[in-house]
């Protein structure tokens, strides 16, 4: 098949959707109904342990993370010694979309009604008048006590959303009024100024209830000062639950805000490399830092004040940083959600499939360094920031760290495997080839589905490889992607199935129940048995806790909770090796 041919399939494709062309399922083998078992069991695993074991008449909400070993839940360690055991729903969307899958593919009906019950349970007793949920980034509920905790202790902490992409299909099938009341809710608490757009990734509880679409809007250029922080993956969360407004209701205002806050992140890439951007504004500095390890947003752009004096006649902000964790919160995270939409949407998804492509297609082209499969850190206008030692200590590195390039990875290649099937763009498959001959996946074609030799023996146990072979296999057909598929996920099982549940090691302490590797288990059965339609489409939603936690030393640090997934039996201090120096979340 030809690029070109190619190309007009996938045009056909964006119309319809990435599992529309499924042929009937393969044979399912022993190993298939091992990897089916394998997640059923996890799944009885975690509604047993992870549950309220702590009230008379339990509640259905589960803990984030459960001890493997002496199966206790994790529990967050506040600087004054108080303890609460975590139950932050919006680190669990991956799992109830594992338990709504597992029933719709075995027939069981538990998994799903847990699911549901958690959705009616959070909106009967955890919405906020203004509709937003007691969940995100700064709060959790404690579920020994059923109170809701902030990153300090009591309620008293923001809203905030990355990257976490709520299982709104389910949510709206639960309880369509709270679906709506929480997203209108959640632009209402973002959106400082509706005429400049102004968001933030912190918002406050309490704001009126209902939708502000009928605001005027000023399209302001980029870069203006504000207080709030316009950080990518907290747009990125507006931005979904803005369209998945639209695809469940029909709201067109909620359509129009939507296209206006994708395309101001648009608007605030180079106007000559096309590449970024992370943020579209930049704070606003009311007070003068004491010293440069001071890095609180309302004492100026970061960026600015780390690297700015480094290269004069360059515009250095926040905006315009393309250093790794930007660079995928960018070219994969929001890649894939807004490839996602554009597919759902149709024809109103247009602009957002046009200003992904336009924005993968200036990645590929500017961050490769040529015979590797390595990506420079850069600066927006295309500036290699490759082994510059930074200067200065501040908010992205320590003075005297070394900027080095980074490796592109599956979680990459899944978005430009899939940009490449809706675009035709053959610069997008050949970052894709790249990363899978890189990753010991073997050759996956000269286009998908022509030249392909896969390497079955691979040791891969990398989930974002396994959904990028089973997009592949869903559009080509092509037997060697599903066969890499089913290898991958042998692989996974065998790698990172450990008692009971899935971590990256056998001795890893704490399981978290938001695995993606269950999710990428089921979408493989799904697509062998020819109704890949039963587990939702992949697109990297995950979540987060920032708070100051305590650790058995004695010690307390700002961490974000995947710190406490990293401890092993083998190295039980792996914390302490690893504290943030991201003062903000």
């Amino acid at each position: 098949m030809s690029i070109l041919r190619f190309s007009n399939l996938a045009r056909f494709v964006a119309a319809t959707c990435l599992t529309s062309l499924v042929a009937q399922g393969a044979t399912v083998t022993k190993s298939d109904e091992a990897r089916l078992a394998s997640v059923v069991a996890y799944a009885n695993q975690v509604l047993a342990d992870a549950s309220d074991h702590y009230h008379k008449e339990p509640t259905p909400l589960l803990a984030n993370g459960v001890d493997v070993y002496s199966k206790q839940q994790l529990k967050w360690i506040y600087p004054d010694g108080k303890e609460a055991v975590m139950s932050d729903f919006v680190e669990q969307q991956n799992l109830m979309r594992v338990l709504a899958a597992l029933t719709d593919l075995t027939g069981d009906p538990k998994f799903k009604a847990a699911a549901k019950a958690q959705y009616a349970y959070y909106f009967a007793h955890y919405q906020d008048t203004s509709g937003l949920l007691q969940w995100g980034g700064h709060r959790f509920v404690d579920l020994q006590s059923l109170a809701v905790m902030g990153f300090s202790g009591p309620p008293d902490s923001p809203h905030e959303l990355k990257n976490a992409y709520p299982y709104y299909d389910l949510m709206f099938e639960v309880n369509p009024e709270a679906t709506k009341r929480f997203i209108t809710g959640f632009w209402n608490a973002h959106v400082f100024n509706w005429r400049t757009l102004e968001v933030s990734r912190h918002g406050e509880y309490g704001h009126e209830p209902g939708p502000h679409w009928n605001n005027p809007f000023d399209d302001p250029a980029p870069f203006f000062e504000t207080k709030g922080l316009s950080f990518l993956d907290a747009g990125n969360d507006l931005i979904y639950s803005g369209a998945m407004l639209y695809k469940l209701t029909g709201d067109q205002g909620a359509l129009l805000w939507t296209k206006r806050l994708a395309h101001q992140f648009v608007k605030a890439r180079d106007p000559q490399t096309k590449l970024g951007a992370y943020q579209y504004t930049q704070p606003r500095k009311t007070e003068e830092p004491k010293d440069d390890s001071i890095t609180l947003s309302w004492m100026g752009d970061r960026a600015k004040r780390q690297f700015g004096p480094d290269f004069p006649g360059h515009v250095v902000l926040e905006a315009t940083m393309l250093l790794k964790r930007l660079a995928m919160t960018i070219y994969s995270e929001n890649a894939l959600m807004q490839l996602q939409l554009g597919q759902d949407l149709g024809r109103d998804g247009k602009d957002l499939l046009d200003w992904t492509h336009e924005g993968m297609a200036a990645f590929a082209h500017y961050a490769r360094i040529s015979g590797t499969n390595l990506l420079r850190p850069m600066l927006t206008d295309g500036t290699d920031l490759t082994d510059f030692v930074v200067k200065r200590n501040g908010y992205y590195e320590s003075k005297g760290q070394k900027l080095t390039a980074y490796r592109a990875t599956p979680e990459l290649m899944i978005a430009y495997a899939r940009g490449f099937m809706i675009t035709g763009d053959s610069a997008l498959w050949t970052m894709a080839r790249d990363i899978a001959a890189d990753s010991d996946l073997g050759e996956i074609g000269n286009a998908p589905g022509q030249g392909v030799k896969v390497n079955l023996k691979t040791k891969s146990a990398d989930p974002f490889a396994l959904f990028s072979m089973l997009d592949l296999y869903r559009q080509t057909h092509a037997d060697d992607y599903l066969q890499l598929a089913r290898a991958i996920g042998d692989n996974i099982v065998a790698q990172k199935y450990h008692h009971g549940y899935f971590t990256p090691f056998e001795d890893t302490i704490y399981a978290s129940v938001n695995a993606i590797e269950p999710y990428a288990l089921l979408a493989l059965d799904a697509t062998i048995k020819g109704t890949p339609d039963k587990v939702p489409n992949f697109i990297n939603g995950y979540g987060f806790f920032s708070g100051a936690y305590k650790f058995p030393s004695g010690q307390s640090k700002r961490i974000n909770d995947d710190l406490l997934y990293r401890p092993r039996k083998s190295a039980p201090n792996l914390p302490f090796e690893r504290l943030s120096n991201n003062t903000e979340g």
